[in-house]
């Protein structure tokens, strides 16, 4: 069997964490070894994966920042441990070099390799290591979630403490719930026109 490049996308609050965790869970269960790596870019629970759904259930994982070469990463501390499956938790945050050396921790290692993140920003615009999965993995999956109106969920929205749109500011602004809301397309739209004329 060929390994193959997985990419699992949805928007805040969809479940992607808890599938890498359920799915990790499985595989320990069944002894198949693997290893879980986060961006580092993501400072929210330090070198942890937690769930925000149910009681917060959580996984140690390896930190990496966008410097580290992803290959030599793995050659160097994973290959003699005889890993099966990489499973990367926020990959919206790596380069897209970083993603282009996980394939070929695919291609030349036969290393499953099963990415979860965020398509897009808060300004819907796709985030480079996202951007870079769509054009090159074996697999893409998307966790829907369902907006208040019973729309699909597409845009993680940005909002103001007193409950406003925000629009501004870098792409990368790590925040939970307490800062981001995923939204349907028609939703956002919606709250936009409601920004712009308070504006």
């Amino acid at each position: 069997m060929h390994a193959k490049l997985r990419f699992s996308y949805g928007t805040m609050g969809s479940g992607k964490s808890l599938e890498l965790l359920t799915t990790a869970y499985n595989f320990e269960t069944k002894n198949i070894p693997f290893a879980i790596i986060k961006s580092s870019v993501d400072t929210r629970d330090g070198g942890k994966i937690m769930s925000r759904i149910g009681d917060g259930v959580s996984r140690e994982c390896i930190l990496i920042n966008q410097e580290i070469n992803l290959y030599d990463f793995y050659i160097q501390n994973l290959k003699t441990k005889n890993i099966q499956w990489l499973f990367i938790d926020e990959a919206q945050f790596l380069t897209e070099e970083q993603i282009d050396q996980l394939s070929d921790i695919v291609d030349y290692e036969n290393v499953d390799v099963w990415c979860f993140g965020l398509r897009t920003d808060f300004k819907t615009h796709l985030f480079p290591g996202a951007k870079r999965l769509f054009e090159i993995a074996d697999k893409i999956k998307q966790i829907k979630s369902a907006c208040g109106c019973g729309r699909k969920n597409i845009v993680n929205a940005k909002f103001t403490k007193d409950g406003k749109l925000a629009i501004g500011g870098a792409q990368v602004d790590i925040g939970g719930d307490e800062k981001y809301s995923a939204i349907c397309r028609k939703c956002y739209k919606e709250k936009m026109k409601e920004y712009e004329k308070e504006s």
